[in-house]
């Protein structure tokens, strides 16, 4: 099933490709294109002319083959990507919409049911949803109740798997759309009266946080342009998908700083065969492409932030804090480091992920969020 899924979302991706490009594509264009036997793709875009995603634009006449299109309709899936991340027995869920007001409507729904979800945090079209594997309970509904909730996460060999409840529009998203979206397997459904349940199978992918600093000199570059330039070479591996990128402030006072003494960090979900590979590349990307020979990188698996992390990148946006220092939180905390000053930076960096940008760009002022 899951493998049907994903099949058909590359063909249907490929086939609006050459409908936006050329205004229509045929069986030979699709074909040579997957290399797939034509025999093989006929059956697909019958399918699909079934279930009205794909319809005919110009019947073949001769040796001119038939004309197909690509309905409005693939348009109608709001759910863009769906993806999760595990921690220990913390699930991080990710949910990119392509509407604000369809993420926003999840946020506060899933906020307001509780369930197994902990967190609830939203940037735009992106929801963030942090879990404990386990049960809980939700009383969807019509208003004032919940229309959507999670009550359940768990972990299945290499997969996790999300069991929701929703009525109405929600109803729907989990039935036509979430199938639809990148990074999810396979949804499984049943009906209960008037409540509709589903289980959402995803990849249990590998959560890795990467702090750099000091990759910039007096004469030329930025921290903050490298780590999203980082991002962006990070996102074209197939095995990676990116997450996000943010700017921390962090002792203003440091003399010897090129500026205003900020660090960065980025946030990527990997599948874990590629952990190794992905690191690599990004301690090559640096090598390669810093300005300065002070550049430092640290890498973190997992979204939980102990409080000796925390209070680490606490303590480097009050004070003057040593590589040594960095070093041993380091250790501890099973980061792997490299490069040579900015390792400093690079370590409290992660240890001011998970606050808000408001946290981060002023270091006078004192977090409230927890792990």
């Amino acid at each position: 099933m899951a493998g049907v899924i994903k099949k058909r979302r590359e063909l249907l991706a490929i086939m609006r490709e050459y409908t936006l490009e050329n205004g229509f594509f045929t069986i030979n264009d699709i074909a040579d294109a997957t290399e797939i036997a034509r025999s093989t793709i006929q059956d697909w875009i019958n399918r699909l002319v079934t279930e009205k995603c794909v319809a005919v634009k110009e019947e073949g006449k001769g040796r001119l083959p038939t004309k197909y299109v690509t309905t409005n309709l693939m348009m109608a899936g709001s759910c863009r990507r769906i993806f999760t991340t595990i921690d220990e027995d913390w699930v991080a869920i990710y949910h990119q919409c392509m509407s604000t007001g369809c993420a926003a409507f999840c946020e506060y729904h899933h906020h307001l049911a509780g369930g197994v979800i902990h967190e609830v945090k939203r940037d735009g079209r992106k929801l963030v949803e942090y879990a404990r594997l386990g049960t809980g309970s939700s009383d969807i509904g019509l208003y004032p109740k919940p229309a959507v909730g999670i009550t359940r996460v768990r972990k299945e060999g290499d997969h996790i798997i999300q069991t929701i409840r929703c009525v109405g529009g929600p109803a729907y998203s989990l039935t036509e759309m979430m199938a639809m979206a990148v990074g999810v397997c396979e949804v499984r459904l049943r009906e209960s009266g008037r409540i509709t349940e589903g289980e959402v199978v995803t990849r249990a992918l590998t959560h890795l946080v990467i702090g750099l600093d000091d990759t910039d000199t007096k004469e030329g570059g930025a921290t903050f342009a490298l780590a999203l330039g980082l991002l962006q070479y990070l996102a074209n591996m197939r095995e990676v998908i990116p997450i996000g990128h943010a700017v921390a402030m962090l002792y203003p006072y440091l003399s010897d700083c090129t500026a205003g003494n900020s660090c960065s960090f980025i946030e990527i979900a990997v599948k874990p065969e590629a952990v190794n590979h992905v690191i690599e590349r990004a301690v090559r990307f640096l090598e390669e492409e810093s300005f300065s020979k002070e550049w430092g990188l640290a890498v973190k698996q997992g979204f939980i932030i102990s409080e000796p992390l925390r209070g680490f990148g606490l303590a480097a946006r009050r004070e003057i804090v040593t590589a040594e220092m960095a070093d041993t939180v380091a250790d501890s905390e099973n980061i792997r480091v490299f490069g040579r000053n900015g390792r400093i930076g690079a370590v409290a960096a992660i240890g001011l992920s998970r606050e808000d940008n408001a946290i981060l760009l002023n270091p006078g002022d004192s977090p409230c969020s927890g792990n």
